[in-house]
């Protein structure tokens, strides 16, 4: 015989176990936290009740938890379910709200990053040679998002995957962080990069993020891209990455990164004398990419948002 659902979470004794439950009726702890995890409490006891999950369901939601840890991919599965995104997207709308007008688009850092890459002036080389992938010419300038002002001495922190699709740091098989370069702007405001196009990737197909995913009728790739930090002084701090416009997957990424304006042309070349002026061989691929930055005068905006990261450089 079918049970009948209850619905108890709004009973006064429910109401009162979800405050002691999340410290409220106590001066010690941390009061954000404490008002984070009294919703969140509250709103799973309703959850439990709307939806009538049964006991099976949740001792199942409390393992994948574990297994979701023990594989390193929440960060994954945040972007895979479209909570980064949301997160932008409400950035979106607090610039909004300041008026802080135009600019290049953020988009969603991923869970890749890995601080202390290289700094180099102007030009660098980012990838070791280990890779017989395209070579890749990419280069731009940064602006000023109102005055159209080039910016000489910004930084542009970029970082990409190799023709496997993998990082290093995250991937044994490549060297100390291959892929991965800060670029100082030049006087010009110009930066430049040597490396290879990269792949897009899969979120492993026997991990804890794609077995969810495959639960939910959808697939776990992502189109070829490139990630990059910009900052400035006296700008907003942008992050964002461009997606190459030739990957089949670049208005199907699982991630819900891809934004119009940051879809990025490859150019194929095999101009010897330019190859030659560049100092790269022939063919190449040249990936053009130019950003503008908001100015502000808050500092909080100014810096990259603080998250921790899977393995902070020294």
């Amino acid at each position: 015989m079918k049970h009948k659902s209850v619905h108890i979470a709004e009973n006064p004794e429910v109401r009162d176990f979800a405050r002691e439950i999340s410290g409220l009726d106590s001066e010690a702890g941390d009061t954000r936290v404490k008002q984070i995890m009294h919703r969140l409490i509250t709103d799973i006891f309703r959850l439990i009740d709307d939806l009538d999950v049964r006991p099976e369901e949740f001792w199942s939601a409390v393992s994948y938890l574990n297994e979701l840890g023990g594989e390193k991919e929440a960060g994954l599965l945040a972007a895979g379910l479209g909570l980064e995104h949301y997160i932008d997207m409400r950035l979106d709308a607090e610039d909004a709200q300041a008026a802080l007008q135009g600019g290049t688009p953020r988009t969603i850092e991923g869970p890749l990053y890995i601080p202390g890459a290289p700094k180099a002036e102007g030009f660098t080389r980012m990838d070791d040679g280990t890779d017989d992938g395209e070579v890749m010419w990419l280069h731009g300038q940064v602006r000023d998002a109102d005055s159209g002002e080039l910016i000489p001495g910004a930084v542009v922190d970029v970082w990409h995957a190799d023709t496997q699709g993998n990082y290093s740091f995250f991937d044994a098989s490549q060297s100390e962080y291959n892929l991965r370069r800060r670029i100082v702007t030049d006087g010009d405001g110009r930066y430049r990069a040597r490396s290879i196009v990269p792949s897009g990737y899969g979120c492993p197909p026997e991990g804890a993020t794609q077995r969810l995913l495959d639960q939910l009728g959808r697939h776990g790739h992502r189109p070829a891209h490139i990630h990059f930090f910009v900052s400035a002084d006296g700008r907003q701090h942008l992050t964002t990455q461009i997606n190459l416009a030739d990957d089949a997957y670049l208005h199907d990424d699982f991630a819900y990164a891809t934004r119009d304006e940051l879809i990025a042309e490859v150019v194929r070349h095999d101009d010897a004398d330019r190859a030659e002026a560049l100092g790269i061989p022939t063919p190449f691929a040249e990936i053009e990419f130019n950003f503008e930055l908001k100015s502000t005068a808050d500092e909080h905006r100014q810096q990259p948002i603080k998250r921790p990261h899977a393995m902070e450089a020294i």
